[in-house]
């Protein structure tokens, strides 16, 4: 509907120039016209009138020309005035236009001005809404699109608390998309798309950035990866998540997709554009090795997977084929010189990649359970040598094993341990146990619950890694430990780094003071076991000594222990 045949004395005045960009001018020259022509026929009658004298005519119209020109100015003033909504609903949508800026206009008014301002202001919130959405939303899935993605993204990696964190962006496709839309409908694969958006984000945490990128391309963001054993969890999570058919318009589709995956190392600059970059270079390798694959970009971190995928793999019958070993290594009384204990460590002696280390596959059995049989293998291992070294006449000493994060969740460990000294015949007081602070923080009450079970059935318990973790007075005093064991860490420069030294005296001097024996790891020079027994500790453990060795090696160590003790004068 045209609307433009009531402004015509608007457009009028418009057409002349002074007046063209001045709303305020047009309303102005109105005005003083509307004052002004009652006053200047009234002036022009009175003058051609002969009723007054010449000076009697001059001197009413100088007095009603003062008095209408007050006036005049005046009502000008107040219009300028009451125009001041007008013109700062003009200025405030000028300002929108030009910075995007959203305005704060009055709303508590409520005649036809108010109304205005009101209107506007709820208009250009909701169109600036609007705008927001429609340039940073995809209007098929819902999600972000590329533009938010990459500003969230790069908002995450410029954050300084981010500088020391693993950020992985994953780019994912479903395989063979373009031959599927091609016999699909255009609804119905905007549909699909749409489910498939739905699925991924059910899969994502809240510190998650996901996002539609394009056609079937969809780019996931996690930070602060811990392992990159989180990242393949993760892969394979949604990998399995978009292999569960679709139900679309009452029809099942079958759909697999492929991961190129790059990983933000810590302290590197990648810009969010290199990243998309090179998890497309991934995608395009994950898929040329088929369908439903993962690949990360990196060719290094390419290796140490596929080496970690491989070690998995050869891993779940290494216990079965009897490639699993227990080395031993001494804890040495530091004063007499006498072996005390022995530490069992397992070790994995593959057929053709030869001794794997620990490193490698320890990490890999906690990621996937298998170190739950390995751990109680070793456990029943290492209590069986003990009691057949001391049925070889050998003086009795601890054998000490390690529990894992795992195994200490176990609800029936403590029946479990307690089945193993049963079947190896070997005396509770031999055994000791030994678990990692930072997995005792987990959970404290339940922790703190089960090594007073282990204690109570006369179990050793040793505190491991002491000075890596929480290293509290607080929690320390409620966990129920015989020992304390200095890591390595500090050990190793104790010598010569001032820090280290005085790190080791506290935890030294707490130990005294707990009345708990205290092991130092890591011993490998004689400076730092002259330094070590000068401050008091107990135990050393380390190279110096002996590195772990196999139960035959053990042999003539024990030996000599017992040489030493025959000559000690009863």
């Amino acid at each position: 509907m045209k609307l433009n045949h009531k402004l015509n004395l608007y457009s009028f005045l418009a057409s002349f120039s002074l007046l063209k960009k001045s709303y305020t001018a047009k309303i102005m020259l109105v005005a003083f016209l509307g004052t002004h022509i009652p006053l200047l026929s009234l002036l022009l009658s009175f003058v051609i009138s002969n009723s007054y004298s010449l000076e009697m005519a001059i001197r009413v119209m100088l007095i009603a020309l003062l008095a209408t020109l007050a006036g005049t100015a005046a009502t000008l003033y107040a219009i300028h005035h009451l125009l001041k909504p007008v013109i700062l609903t003009s200025a405030a949508l000028q300002n929108y236009l030009n910075t995007k800026t959203l305005p704060e206009l009055p709303t508590e008014f409520t005649d036809e001005v108010g109304t205005l301002m009101a209107d506007t202001s709820q208009t250009l919130h909701k169109l600036d809404e609007l705008i927001h959405y429609i340039s940073n939303y995809d209007d098929l899935t819902g999600l972000p699109n590329r533009d938010l993605f990459r500003d969230r993204l790069h908002q995450t990696l410029s954050q300084s608390e981010n500088n020391q964190r693993f950020v992985a962006v994953f780019l994912l496709a479903i395989d063979d998309f373009t031959a599927m839309s091609h016999a699909l409908e255009h609804e119905t694969t905007n549909l699909l798309l749409r489910a498939v958006g739905q699925r991924l984000s059910l899969c994502m945490t809240q510190t998650d950035i996901i996002a539609h990128l394009s056609g079937d391309e969809f780019a996931i963001s996690r930070i602060d990866i811990i392992s990159f054993e989180s990242v393949i969890k993760l892969s394979q999570m949604l990998l399995s998540t978009l292999s569960k058919p679709f139900s679309i318009e009452g029809n099942l589709i079958h759909i697999t997709a492929s991961i190129g995956i790059t990983i933000n190392g810590i302290n590197e600059r990648n810009s969010v554009d290199q990243l998309l970059q090179q998890a497309h270079i991934a995608l395009y390798q994950a898929k040329q090795q088929g369908r439903s694959k993962y690949q990360f970009y990196s060719p290094e971190i390419n290796a140490q997977l596929q080496e970690r995928i491989t070690l998995e793999n050869e891993l779940r019958g290494a216990l079965e084929r009897n490639e699993m070993l227990v080395y031993y290594q001494p804890l040495i009384d530091l004063h007499s010189g006498q072996i005390t204990a022995m530490e069992a460590l397992v070790r994995w002696q593959h057929p053709t990649l030869g001794l794997v280390s620990p490193v490698k596959f320890i990490p890999i059995a906690e990621a996937n359970g298998l170190i739950l049989p390995i751990g109680e293998w070793v456990l029943r291992t290492a209590c069986a040598q003990n009691r057949a070294w001391q049925l070889a006449g050998f003086n009795p000493i601890r054998i000490s094993v390690n529990l894992s994060a795992r195994q200490f969740e176990l609800p029936n460990l403590v029946e479990i341990v307690s089945q193993i000294l049963e079947e190896t015949g070997l005396k509770v007081s031999y055994l000791e146990l030994e678990v990692t602070e930072s997995f005792l923080m987990a959970d404290m009450e339940r922790s703190v619950k089960t090594l007073k079970q282990l204690r109570e059935l006369g179990i050793c318990l040793a505190l491991d890694d002491f000075g890596t973790g929480y290293s509290s007075l607080n929690y320390l005093k409620r966990f129920p430990v015989n020992m304390l064991k200095i890591d390595r860490s500090f050990v190793q420069d104790v010598t010569s780094n001032p820090d280290s030294a005085a790190v080791t005296n506290a935890i030294i001097a707490l130990a005294k003071s707990l009345r708990l024996n205290i092991t130092a790891e890591g011993v490998e020079t004689q400076e730092q076991l002259d330094y070590l027994k000068m401050l008091g500790c107990d135990e050393g453990q380390g190279y110096y000594f002996s590195c772990p060795v196999p139960a035959d090696l053990i042999i003539p160590m024990l030996q000599k222990t017992s040489q030493q003790m025959e000559k000690i004068p009863a």
